[in-house]
């Protein structure tokens, strides 16, 4: 949870006043801009939080900040105007450790040079990525969190302010047929605070630019039945599954024991979606979404949608992992959601995994880093996550696409950097 940004004497009525005047000055402001091409703000297409879910986000951050002071350290407790600390939490929202807000991020600046994306692809998870927010934030009130930002300032209006002005942009830029001025580094850094953000992965860490790992869907072989060579099911809950939470109680290794089997304890509980070989099993657990090409013919894309609740375990090996994951068959690659039929529907190479609890959902991201002797720059969303980044504030994960194998993936990656300088966006 973020450290209050006010004392706890007066905080929600500070916190409201503030909420809403900054909304009236921005308002004002936006008006007063001149009309010049690389400053113009189109209309906005995207509806705003309606006024029972700002009641919500204001009750939610207010409430967040209270309980954080709570466990904050005296030494830790700061004065309203310099209140930079914030508290990491786990996937439990369990306190991991305080970090100050200046070892994770700095004012910058975008190099002179193309951004580059998709514009379809990245509009697309923009707008999924702001449904999210309209459809869910009441149900799924993680969302709402603002996380380490909060010590630079940012709020969750801020970020749908982001989300709404990069839609109205790129929805106008294409329906002119134009290169989206989103693009163009100069009107980044003169329509967006550009937030540097350092890696932080302990406090003797000298290592400032980010991690990115890659992750993709994976195409595999499977069989509708149990064969000699698809012998590990890939399974999913029944509907009324998720009241009784039994399978909660099970390993991985549990279930591959044969529990939901004919003969087994829990047979007739869960419903087999495909059979696999136990690298087609272990590829779709790690990636969280496989495409199947049945020995029939047919093909099928399925995603993670609950685990047993077993926590990942950073340096055991895939095979002993005890964390398992049951699937559903869905119509396109899925990241973040708090069930399987909210899960935004995400494209490859715009879209980020990383720490949704304490970096914030929906943070658009632009990577730089050298390729061929030139600074590259690489924008996408947050708007994944996963159990090796919670919490994580050292790395991202970026969709790189589909794939038939790790060959494939090996080939297309090495393009990629293991390391770059990241920044995040947010509207002025």
């Amino acid at each position: 949870m973020s450290i209050p940004f006010h004392q706890k004497l007066g905080l929600t009525v500070t916190f409201a006043t503030s909420l809403f005047i900054g909304l009236a000055n921005s308002n004002l402001s936006a008006q007063s801009k001149t009309k010049q091409w690389e400053n113009s703000v189109p209309p906005q297409q995207q509806n705003p939080l309606d006024s029972s879910q700002k009641k919500t986000l204001l009750v939610q951050q207010t409430s967040s900040q209270n309980l954080e002071k709570q466990n904050t350290r005296p030494s830790e407790q700061k004065s309203a105007a310099t209140s930079t600390y914030y508290q990491v939490i786990d996937e439990l929202k369990k306190y991991k450790f305080s970090v100050h807000g200046n070892q994770v991020f700095t004012s910058g600046k975008l190099p002179t040079t193309k951004v580059n994306f998709n514009q379809s692809d990245l509009l697309t998870v923009l707008v999924n990525t702001r449904k999210y927010y309209q459809n869910y934030a009441s149900e799924d009130q993680n969302v709402l969190r603002t996380g380490v930002l909060a010590t630079q300032g940012v709020t969750v209006e801020d970020i749908l302010k982001t989300l709404d002005f990069m839609i109205s942009v790129l929805q106008e830029d294409i329906a002119n047929n134009r290169a989206t001025r989103l693009q163009d580094s100069n009107f980044i850094n003169t329509n967006f605070r550009v937030i540097k953000w350092s890696a932080y992965h302990s406090p003797n860490s000298s290592k400032k630019q980010l991690r990115i790992t890659k992750y993709a869907v994976f195409t595999h072989s499977a069989s509708h039945k149990k064969t000699s060579k698809y012998n590990i099911p890939l399974y999913s809950l029944k509907d009324n599954s998720t009241s009784e939470k039994f399978y909660t109680k099970y390993t991985k290794q549990d279930v591959l024991s044969g529990i939901y089997e004919q003969g087994g304890k829990e047979y007739g509980k869960v419903e087999p979606l495909a059979y696999l070989t136990r690298e087609g099993f272990e590829e779709a657990l790690m990636e969280g979404t496989i495409l199947l090409n049945f020995t029939d013919g047919s093909k099928a894309l399925f995603n993670v949608d609950r685990s047993n609740e077993m926590p990942y375990l950073r340096g055991v090996t895939a095979t002993s992992q005890k964390r398992y994951w049951y699937f559903r068959q869905v119509d396109d690659i899925k990241g973040y959601g708090y069930k399987i039929d909210a899960k935004i529907s995400i494209k490859p190479g715009v879209t980020f995994a990383g720490d949704v609890l304490n970096i914030g959902l929906g943070r658009v991201i632009v990577l730089e880093y050298p390729k061929g002797g030139r600074k590259q720059l690489q924008l996408g969303v947050l708007a994944d996550t996963g159990g090796a980044f919670l919490p994580n504030l050292h790395q991202l994960d970026f969709l790189a696409g589909i794939f038939q194998g790790r060959q494939d993936f090996g080939q297309y990656t090495r393009q990629l950097p293991e390391y770059a300088t990241a920044y995040i966006l947010v509207k002025k």
